[in-house]
């Protein structure tokens, strides 16, 4: 795997919530985690510090070789729901970190399979020929989307679009969402935070995946991001099958 990244707190907050970490378990085995913070002063950045450094820890310390990715797979959802409670439990004991959660996107490679993991609304997308969404966000615009009430069209400028119906840390126990896909050579997967997908529309991700190469993206996307407002932190990482 090849493997690229990027983080910018974008032009208008003034800190970085955002958290994300990337590396090799071994040579054919490669991961990435991606995790978008929220709560009130710096409760939002502990609790994706606490996420990236638990489940990354978790892969590191469990890994062995001839793992199948079966057994990965439980091995993301056992290290997520393990910073899940990380996260809860060090909130309830702390006034000042009290209601602060985070999102979270994992993705193992294995070969020409990956796994991958998520809660809340950071994204991993396919990119090929195409783009793909691979994740269904955790929000209640999906929510509305997928009852019928409103379009996608309307999801992008509904007022409750940032709220999300699932986080690391809010409860005492999480649902983790883990899918199954088989990569190709050249199959990019773009792990990201909704810094970029708000600010940058899907096709012109893609456009920026088309017209640059692959060292170039996340700088790319980033400066796109901030260039649509830059309302929000973005993160970016990428992890291309050889």
């Amino acid at each position: 795997m090849i493997i690229h990244s990027k983080i910018d707190k974008g032009i208008i907050r003034n800190s970085n919530q955002d958290a994300f970490i990337a590396g090799q378990l071994s040579e054919n085995i490669a991961f990435a985690i991606v995790c978008d913070g929220m709560g009130g002063a710096n409760a939002g950045n502990i609790a994706s510090e606490i996420a990236v450094k638990t489940v990354s820890e978790y892969l590191y310390n469990s890994f062995r070789e001839n793992l199948t990715i079966d057994e990965i797979a439980r091995m993301l959802s056992s290290a997520i729901s393990s910073a899940n409670l990380q996260i809860y439990e060090r909130s309830s004991k702390n006034d000042a970190l009290k209601g602060m959660g985070t999102t979270i996107v994992v993705a193992v490679t294995l070969s020409n399979q990956a796994v991958i993991s998520h809660v809340g609304d950071s994204r991993i997308y396919l990119v090929n020929e195409s783009i793909t969404q691979l994740t269904k966000d955790h929000s209640i615009v999906q929510s509305l989307i997928e009852s019928g009430k409103i379009s996608e069209a309307d999801a992008k400028v509904h007022p409750r679009k940032n709220v999300i119906t699932r986080a690391l840390g809010v409860e005492d126990t999480v649902i983790v969402d883990n899918d199954f896909i088989t990569l190709a050579q050249g199959d990019t997967l773009l792990l990201c935070t909704d810094g970029l997908t708000n600010f940058v529309d899907v096709d012109t991700i893609f456009d920026t995946f088309k017209n640059n190469e692959i060292s170039l993206v996340c700088e790319k996307l980033v400066e796109l991001a901030n260039l649509g407002g830059g309302g929000d932190n973005i993160t970016v990482v990428t992890l291309t099958a050889v």
